[in-house]
């Protein structure tokens, strides 16, 4: 093994369940982590000043948006004020941008600058606390320690591009309770199945996934659920964005963080970590799809997480066959069977697809999740060494994608990462649908969702094609007949009409009768 390969030698995970009132605070969420990942390399806590790079996944209380704006103490610089509370001065320390892929690319970019002898000891960290922090606000228990008196803007890995373009937030696309169904209801379409059979295809998806859950003992929510349960709208389980009920949907209103210790071979054997805590990022690879949603070859395919697989796959060396451990990105049942469709697992593998229980189950943290399951990807890993284990990682609206494929066995040769340019380049050379933001006249529903408030349906949002194939996205009316037969019978290839809603903002989509 060369000095200057990279090798993952420690993770930690913290869950916390007490009181809001006594909650930690962001930076104490994100040190709990950090001392944890050291302790799990068998090393002591002092090490973490010999941190020459660190990465802190963004909050998302600091993403585009409305919590952006809520007003609360907020740390200015995280990556700044962890170093400074750990003793530590690192050459390189970055904040990411917002996206549920960051996890995995700041792995992959930390491991980069590793092999190039830039860094011989990082700290990848992230943290999640909109459950104590909702609770908080509710309470009027305040925010005492949540911020300091460091005022810097820290320096930012990503891509810093909103997720939807206005006129896709005018019409709630902006939130993924409301996009994600988009998926889901294009794949029922495009497979010919039926809405009931579809329903309980997504029960016998994610049952699975609640049972790993159950047995986790960071999960947000250890409940092993069946089936029927996480299909069958009750008043727990209330639909949220059709075609999925409250069991379905991420959960980020939890209080999570997890990190992970990167350090070079040459570095590890200094510090003397036993080398069975040794994990090798094998293979990785970071692109997006065609940026906003509307620009989409389609809403059932992700040409990314197809291309960023075969990539990490390829620098591994290995096939898919030969992968033992795996975690896909969960945020709903659609980023599942996309990302399964496009590496070509089949979603009832007997390896099983989350290492954790998932994001609406172990818990969805922001822009987190990935790094709980790569630590869960090293413990299993440690216990079967040699075995392979693979973890996919997205971002906003299936649009960013990282992937890592891991193993105790040793890296042979020269680490290098591929430039992800090379992936992108091709990705944003794909044909896709002239989009028409002002459309008028006859048109076609190409997906559509029915938005829930806890009261029932609010408003229907579809995505249409123009007799020309230009791409558009509308809202329905909100009366409940439309809203009810959009749930009751097939709208994919329903025809209607489409024209500027009288609020002048938004396009207004008004199916034709049955």
């Amino acid at each position: 093994m060369r000095d200057e390969t990279p090798v993952l030698i420690g993770a930690g995970q913290f869950t916390f369940r007490g009181p809001a009132e006594s909650s930690p605070s962001p930076l104490e969420l994100l040190k709990i982590a950090a001392k944890r990942a050291v302790a799990d390399a068998g090393l002591q806590g002092t090490v973490l000043a010999q941190l020459d790079a660190l990465a802190v996944v963004a909050f998302s209380i600091d993403a585009p948006g409305g919590l952006s704006k809520l007003p609360l103490p907020r740390l200015s610089d995280p990556p700044a004020s962890l170093a400074r509370a750990i003793g530590a001065h690192p050459a390189w320390s970055v904040y990411t941008e917002t996206g549920g892929n960051s996890p995995q690319q700041a792995i992959n970019v930390l491991a980069e600058r590793i092999a190039r002898g830039e860094s011989r000891l990082g700290l990848v960290t992230g943290a999640e606390f909109l459950g104590s922090l909702m609770k908080r606000m509710k309470n009027g228990l305040g925010f005492e320690g949540w911020a300091d008196d460091i005022d810097s803007a820290p320096m930012r890995i990503g891509d810093p591009r909103p997720g939807v373009t206005r006129q896709e937030a005018a019409h709630g696309l902006g939130y993924p309770v409301n996009t994600y169904p988009l998926f889901e209801n294009a794949l029922r379409a495009r497979d010919g199945r039926g809405l009931a059979d579809h329903q309980a295809r997504l029960g016998a998806l994610f049952s699975p996934f609640t049972k790993v859950a159950a047995a986790d003992p960071e999960a947000w929510f250890p409940v092993e659920r069946s089936p029927e349960e996480l299909v069958t709208v009750t008043e727990r389980n209330r639909m949220v964005g059709y075609p999925y009920p409250k069991y379905l949907n991420a959960i980020m209103e939890v209080d999570q963080s997890a990190a992970v210790l990167v350090a070079s071979v040459g570095m590890a054997r200094e510090l003397g970590v036993p080398q069975d805590r040794w994990v090798f990022l094998h293979g990785c690879a970071d692109a997006a799809d065609l940026w906003y949603p509307l620009q989409r070859q389609d809403f059932h395919s992700s040409p990314a997480i197809r291309l960023t697989g075969k990539r990490a796959l390829d620098m591994a060396g290995i096939d898919l066959a030969d992968l033992d451990v795996i975690d896909l990105y969960s945020c709903f049942p659609s980023a599942v069977q996309v990302a399964a469709e496009e590496l070509g697992l089949a979603l009832d593998d007997p390896r099983g697809l989350t290492v954790t229980g998932g994001l609406p189950y172990f818990g969805g943290p922001g822009n987190n999740y990935s790094l709980h399951a790569v630590a869960r990807l090293m413990e299993r890993l440690r216990a079967r060494p040699g075995a392979w284990g693979l973890s996919t990682a997205n971002g906003w609206f299936l649009t960013k994608q990282s992937v890592g494929v891991y193993s105790t066995r040793p890296v042979e040769g020269e680490w290098r990462r591929e430039d992800p340019a090379v992936i992108q380049k091709e990705i944003d050379a794909l044909p896709h649908p002239p989009i028409a933001e002002a459309p008028q006249g006859r048109a076609v529903i190409e997906t559509y969702t029915v938005v829930h408030a806890r009261q029932g349906p609010r408003m229907g949002v579809v995505i249409g094609r123009t007799p020309d194939g230009a791409r558009f996205v509308a809202n329905t009316p909100d009366d409940a007949a439309t809203l009810a037969d959009l749930e009751g019978r097939e709208g994919v290839g329903r025809t209607g009409v489409v024209g500027p809603d009288p609020d002048g903002v938004r396009n207004l989509f008004t199916p034709d009768a049955a």
